[in-house]
């Protein structure tokens, strides 16, 4: 076990002389004991790199992760200092998330709580099935970005591509900038007051520039149930 060092309060896990399955072992056991910091030391985007973790604990990954970085984790706190590739907290339960580069495909799919914060741009079908929380993507948004999002709030600095929030049934989502496509289904809202301090607020805490304003936009409440009149528009979106 010398590839896991001290560092003060925080240990360190050297992932080039470990295994992915040896790394999540002893992240889990580590957390499960208390330890309140692991610092991930060259992951070199490996996959699958911290999954599972349910024990309150803070993850810091020096470097870019491959798939499914923080999927399935539940009250941790994690800060990746590079790349995400595909389903970066995927599924999270509670805690945070921050990926201070780009994010590849699916980024917080399925997410019930908490927070996902991607500061570059999120590649196709991110925050797609959102059952709760909060996505804040800092760039631009890829193709079906927030599909079918239950519950939650969306919220999209830059600009978005085709069948943007297609067929949500609940939340809401913010685009700062241009919607290439707007999904089925939506309606532009008005903000309530000080929601939007709220999201420049929390932006500023991440250090993320602010876009000039935001635009609203929620469910009309059109796909929630099934009506045969309708049935041109659900086979467009089947």
């Amino acid at each position: 076990m010398a590839a896991v060092t001290k560092a003060g309060p925080c240990e360190r896990i050297d992932c080039a002389r470990l295994t992915t399955t040896e790394i999540n072992t002893t992240l889990r056991r580590l957390a499960h004991e208390g330890v309140a910091a692991i610092e991930l030391l060259n992951p070199n985007g490996r996959h699958n790199l911290g999954v599972c973790v349910t024990d309150p604990v803070r993850l810091v990954y020096r470097g870019d992760v491959g798939y499914y970085a923080v999927s399935i984790c539940d009250h941790v706190s994690a800060t990746i200092h590079g790349d995400a590739g595909w389903g970066v907290a995927e599924n999270l339960m509670n805690g945070e998330v921050v990926v201070e580069g780009n994010a590849s495909s699916a980024a917080a799919t399925s997410i019930r709580s908490g927070r996902v914060i991607v500061k570059g741009d999120a590649g196709p079908r991110s925050a797609i099935g959102m059952k709760g929380g909060e996505v804040v993507i800092g760039g631009n948004a890829g193709y079906m970005t927030g599909f079918m999002m239950q519950t939650g709030r969306l919220i999209v600095c830059g600009s978005t591509a085709r069948a943007f929030a297609d067929s949500i049934y609940d939340g809401a989502v913010f685009v700062g900038g241009r919607i290439e496509e707007q999904g089925n289904g939506l309606k532009q809202v008005d903000p309530a007051p000080g929601e939007l301090d709220d999201i420049r607020a929390l932006l500023d805490r991440h250090g993320m520039p602010a876009p000039k304003g935001f635009r609203k936009l929620v469910s009309d409440g059109s796909l929630r149930t099934f009506k045969k009149e309708a049935f041109e528009v659900w086979k467009e979106i089947l």
